[in-house]
C-alpha cells in the first residue's frame, strides 16, 4: 500500500492539475478523494474517514498531529507547519496519510469498491500495484 501511495503522490506532484494544485500532493490526493468519497458516503462520513486516517498516521508522523479536518472534510494547518518541516519530513507524513486513508477505505467499503473510486479519480493509474 506505501508503494501505491507513493505513486499516487507522485503522480499529483508531477500534474498539479487544478484542485488544490498550490497545496501539498497529500492534500490534493485528499481533496480529490473527498469529491468522490463525499458522494458516496457523504461529507461527515468522508470527514470521519480522514479524521481517523490522520489520527493514525499522527501516531507515526509527530507533526501530521498539528493538521485537522474542516466541517466540510478539507484538511488545512500545513501552511503553518511547512517552514518548521524538511521535504523529506513532509513526504514521509504525505505517504503516512495516504496509506492510512487508503486502508481505511479499504477496511470500510471494500477493496472492489476503493479501486473503483480511485480508478474514477485516476483513471490512467495502473491499479495492478493496488494491494490490500
Amino acid at each position: 500500500m506505501k508503494e501505491f501511495a507513493q505513486r499516487l503522490l507522485a503522480h499529483e506532484t508531477a500534474s498539479r492539475k487544478p484542485v488544490g494544485a498550490d497545496k501539498a500532493a497529500a492534500f490534493r490526493v485528499c481533496e480529490k478523494l473527498r469529491l468522490s468519497l463525499g458522494r458516496f458516503m457523504g461529507v461527515a462520513g468522508y470527514r470521519s474517514l480522514l479524521s481517523r486516517a490522520l489520527a493514525m498516521a499522527g501516531a507515526k508522523i509527530q507533526w501530521l498531529r498539528g493538521l485537522h479536518v474542516q466541517a466540510d472534510g478539507k484538511l488545512e494547518g500545513l501552511a503553518e507547519l511547512e517552514s518548521k518541516l524538511n521535504e523529506e519530513q513532509i513526504a514521509q507524513g504525505e505517504v503516512a496519510l495516504v496509506v492510512e486513508l487508503l486502508e481505511l477505505m479499504v477496511s470500510f467499503i471494500g477493496p472492489a469498491l476503493t479501486s473503483q473510486l480511485i480508478h474514477d479519480v485516476w483513471p490512467r493509474t495502473d491499479l495492478s500495484e493496488f494491494e490490500y
